[in-house]
């Protein structure tokens, strides 16, 4: 079986169905190649543990494709004030969305509302064909299109393939990019807790020299929590049954937290970075993790996956309305120059975080300076959260 597409698009997680969503909206034919099945809105009321701080761009990008409507307000949980103190508690920043003119810096939102949001929207676009449970097997590239081949049997040709299937990309790998990688040494556990107080409007990080510990609120009596460590350390408390685990907790996070009446759910990941040597070839282009992973220090991951949307799209969409190619070397570089430098920057600033406040005594020291200093600096306030809202 043959088909085309204008736009073929691997990967159907939250970054690839936005980009979905985007062209086809504006009348693009777009083909998502998705390995799972098709996700549908959530019935249940349980909290997933896979949490994600989506800022203002982010949230703009979503309403602007008609998903962020359809995520209802009590599964979306704003946060107004982001605190960052050491473990000594000396010196600290804090930050205020009001400051700037905005009621807040974006929302924790659970990865699960978000994409079955896009995919609801996805299936309102007569041009976006998904395929799911399938994966790519073969990429046949050529000047004037290429060619992807699926385990099924079904062969896709479009002027375009973007890779947008995560960290370990299919399409990646296909297209003879290669990447280079790097691991911290630590480990993540993240805990969904149930709170005594209840919804807070702040999201907040503390620097221990084994790393940070980090809370996000949710809506009602919950919070996810995140707890960075050596991978030992980590392992043995993920071993913990759920009462010695909310003791542990009790006891070594700070007092902000106000308390936790209950554990409901936990789950770990190493940490590492992963950044692709190129971002496009022959008539293939990377976004999100598939091109890009960084340390979730900085809460951007997915913010900066779906930045990646935005540049390709906008290029996309312009292109398509001028009749213009859409594989062309001239819009695939011309996007590659636009967020590889981008990127580049936010990889160095979380790099740059996790050694200062995990490395040698001097530095830890350096770092709480850096902190009481960026507090007096009110012109670096301000980049800082413009940055953070992604405008």
């Amino acid at each position: 079986m043959a088909n085309s597409a204008q736009v073929v698009i691997v990967g159907g997680g939250m970054v690839g169905a936005a980009l979905a969503a985007s062209l086809g909206q504006a009348g693009l034919t777009v083909a998502l190649i998705e390995s799972g099945q098709a996700p549908t809105l959530p019935r249940d009321d349980r909290f997933d543990l896979r949490v994600s701080s989506l800022n203002l761009a982010a949230e703009q990008l979503l309403a602007g494709v008609g998903a962020w409507e359809r995520i209802p307000a009590a599964r979306r949980c704003p946060f107004r004030r982001i605190q960052a103190w050491t473990r000594q508690g000396h010196d600290e920043a804090s930050f205020d969305a009001e400051s700037l003119g905005h009621d807040a810096f974006g929302s924790f939102v659970e990865n699960r509302w978000i994409r079955a949001a896009l995919w609801a929207r996805l299936a309102e676009l007569p041009t976006v064909k998904c395929h799911c449970g399938v994966r790519p097997m073969v990429l046949r590239q050529a000047a004037s299109e290429a060619e992807l081949e699926l385990d099924d049997g079904t062969r896709l040709t479009a002027s375009l393939i973007v890779g947008a299937d995560g960290a370990r990309s299919a399409l990646r790998e296909l297209s003879g990019i290669q990447v280079e990688s790097g691991d911290y040494d630590q480990r993540a556990l993240v805990i969904n807790v149930a709170t005594r107080l209840p919804q807070q409007d702040v999201s907040w990080q503390r620097f221990t020299p084994e790393g940070p510990q980090a809370m996000l609120p949710l809506p009602g009596h919950h919070a996810s929590l995140v707890w960075y460590g050596k991978p030992d350390t980590i392992t043995a408390l993920e071993r913990l049954d759920p009462e010695a685990l909310r003791l542990a907790v009790e006891r070594d996070f700070p007092s902000q937290l106000g308390g936790l009446e209950a554990v409901l759910g936990q789950a770990s990941f190493p940490i590492r970075r992963q950044h692709a040597r190129r971002y496009a070839a022959e008539r293939c282009v990377l976004i999100g993790d598939a091109a890009h992973v960084i340390s979730p220090l900085a809460g951007q991951g997915l913010n900066l996956g779906l930045q990646d949307v935005i540049a390709l799209s906008e290029r996309l969409i312009a292109a398509h309305r001028l009749g213009q190619d859409l594989g062309s070397p001239r819009v695939l570089d011309g996007y590659a120059r636009q967020r590889r430098p981008q990127t580049l920057a936010m990889i160095a600033a979380t790099e740059l975080l996790h050694r200062v406040f995990t490395g040698a005594a001097p530095l830890r020291r350096l770092g709480s300076a850096g902190l009481a200093v960026t507090q007096r600096l009110p012109l670096a306030k301000r980049l800082m959260m413009r940055q953070a809202m992604g405008l």
